[in-house]
């Protein structure tokens, strides 16, 4: 049974002045994800090694705050618990590609 979800798409831009959507950023990518786990040692280490992987600046939010995964006690000091949802950015030319495997390794957590 999983309990959780994984949404990845570019981030959406904000609306210009018109109201009119402006093109999405090049190297820009967002998911948001429904923790199956408490982000702990494991899934944290786990995240770091993943996100080593990736050239582009990669964020993880939870609650207001926004650290880098490449650092597990900064990641498990977010405090995310089962069931919150988190949120994975980055911004690069490997954005997308980064986001999708770090919301992965969030959505596999135990």
């Amino acid at each position: 049974m999983s309990a959780s979800s994984e949404t990845a798409s570019a981030a959406s831009p904000a609306p210009d002045a018109g109201g009119h959507a402006a093109s999405p950023a090049p190297g820009v990518a967002e998911a948001t994800v429904l923790l199956p786990a408490n982000l702990h040692a494991r899934p944290a280490g786990a995240l770091a090694r993943a996100a080593a992987t990736f050239r582009s600046s990669v964020r993880v939010e939870y609650a207001g705050r926004s650290v880098s995964p490449t650092g597990i006690l900064a990641v498990m000091g977010l405090g995310a618990t089962k069931g919150t949802s988190v949120t994975v950015r980055a911004e690069g030319e490997d954005a997308a590609e980064a986001v999708t495997a770090l919301a992965r390794v969030l959505a596999e957590a135990e």
